[in-house]
């Protein structure tokens, strides 16, 4: 199973939030490559990178902070928040994401996100399916969708997606664990799936169980800057698995 820490930027900044609420803002470095750099240096070879205030705005906003990072490590960048057009994904792509996650875009807009999908072909292109007891969340988590969360998921991969990431907004930055029996439903129930689990992930003993249910990947943002994860516990699993 992959592993794959978070960089949340707001104002070009590393923050983390609690459930999605920007009013919970907790700034944890002024500086989002300093922190991708020590990522790197335990082994870590993914990063997911949110821009928060890219999904604010509905456009992207902190490209310049993805170029730093993608330009100065070595770093696998899934990149999300705010892409909404041709003219945003070029901007990501040109900067140096080597894969985009689309979540309203593929709620509001499906013939857009549709032709991504068509276009860079399904190792460039997540499905973001954030959700709310089970309904799709949109606009970085401050609208809900009338979408239901498994039907939206088998809808994209009949259209060629692959790789999804679940984030559970009622787990989001809690530290309480995360949501087992929502990704044993997703993973038995879609064939062929590549399953990335986000959201409340509090304690390195929760991976291996993440690994055996079947998740292809985890995103781990709070319980690493609150020091509940250490990245020499990451790089030891890393380096075993």
């Amino acid at each position: 199973m992959r592993i794959i820490p978070a960089i949340d930027i707001i104002e070009g900044k590393c923050v983390r939030l609690s459930k999605g609420d920007y009013s919970t803002k907790k700034v944890y470095n002024e500086h989002p490559l300093e922190v991708a750099k020590e990522f790197e240096a335990h082994g870590i070879r993914h990063l997911h990178l949110v821009d928060l205030d890219g999904a604010k705005s509905k456009h992207i906003v902190n490209y310049k902070v993805l170029e730093s990072i993608a330009s100065k490590t070595g770093l696998k960048i899934d990149f999300g928040g705010g892409l909404k057009s041709d003219e945003d994904l070029r901007i990501a792509f040109e900067s140096g994401a080597s894969q985009i996650t689309g979540g309203s875009i593929a709620v509001k807009d499906p013939e857009i996100f549709e032709r991504w999908i068509e276009k860079f072909g399904n190792e460039k292109i997540i499905l973001g399916a954030d959700a709310d007891n089970e309904k799709i969340a949109v606009s970085g988590w401050q609208e809900a969708s009338k979408e239901e969360l498994l039907p939206f998921i088998q809808k994209y991969l009949q259209k060629g997606i692959e790789y999804v990431i679940c984030t559970d907004i009622s787990k989001d930055g809690m530290l309480q664990g995360p949501s087992f029996e929502l990704y044993k439903k997703i993973i038995n129930t879609s064939e062929g799936i590549k399953l990335i689990a986000s959201g409340g992930i509090s304690t390195f003993d929760e991976l291996p169980k993440l690994a055996e249910i079947g998740c292809e990947g985890t995103i781990i943002g709070k319980a690493i800057y609150e020091g509940r994860i250490s990245l020499k516990q990451l790089e030891n699993y890393i380096l075993d698995s």
